[in-house]
């Protein structure tokens, strides 16, 4: 169609297609067990999103070069020892483990994407906002594990959403054994709410699970594990 735009050609797809960036920097057990957890984009196509993880980790700065180990998922096979939906697997020089995979969900804020995949985001966002919200049992082997609740536009959508992330009808505050939140994330400083700066709420289960539920951006995991950063910190 001669003139048409991306958004003329634009559907909406049923699902969406998160790559995320979890990182091991911490022995099972230990105080730092628990992963940083990001999302790095996101696709309305299997393809578009398999293209990008394969290529990921050189957004955060890093050659293959620069890991003892990596390892991409072969094709066509049914399982590896990575575990589904992960595609790479590096292991840096220091015991840290950068694992990158691709988490389907389904599209529930309707957003719009091109027959290629690429994301269509409305009033000029660059990027998704999304709410993580990870579990860990400290009654057994302190293993962490992250959901990606949503993907929003808005930022304060996304805070909103998060806040009620473990609430619905079934679930109040009342059946936690500790339930803490805060308004927003630029209210209290690290040394007043000790559970870390993306997160809005800290919940305990009288079982003993744990649940972290934080905003973040694909920005951060750069900030964070970017090898520029890396280098700094050095």
């Amino acid at each position: 169609m001669p003139g048409a735009t991306k958004e003329d050609q634009s559907q909406v797809p049923e699902l969406l297609y998160h790559t995320y960036l979890r990182v091991n920097s911490g022995e099972p057990g230990s105080p730092k067990a628990i992963p940083d957890v990001y999302v790095l984009a996101t696709y309305g196509t299997l393809n578009a999103a398999k293209q990008f993880a394969l290529g990921a980790i050189s957004t955060l700065g890093y050659s293959r070069d620069d890991f003892d180990l990596y390892e991409e998922r072969p094709k066509n096979t049914e399982q590896w020892e990575h575990g589904d939906g992960v595609l790479v697997y590096a292991k840096a020089p220091a015991g840290h483990e950068f694992i990158v995979g691709i988490d389907t969900k389904p599209n529930t804020g309707d957003l719009k994407a091109t027959s290629e995949g690429s994301l269509i985001l409305p009033d000029g966002a660059d990027h998704l906002h999304y709410i993580l919200q990870t579990m860990v049992d400290y009654n057994t082997d302190r293993k962490a594990n992250t959901e990606i609740e949503g993907a929003y536009t808005r930022r304060n959508d996304a805070i909103e959403a998060a806040k009620r992330c473990l609430l619905d009808e079934d679930q109040t505050e009342a059946d936690f054994a500790q339930f803490d939140t805060r308004e927003s994330l630029n209210l209290k400083t690290e040394a007043d709410w000790p559970f870390g700066e993306n997160v809005l709420v800290h919940a305990i289960k009288p079982t003993g699970e744990n649940y972290f539920v934080s905003v973040g951006t694909p920005p951060e995991a750069n900030i964070k594990h970017g090898k520029k950063e890396q280098k700094q910190k050095q």
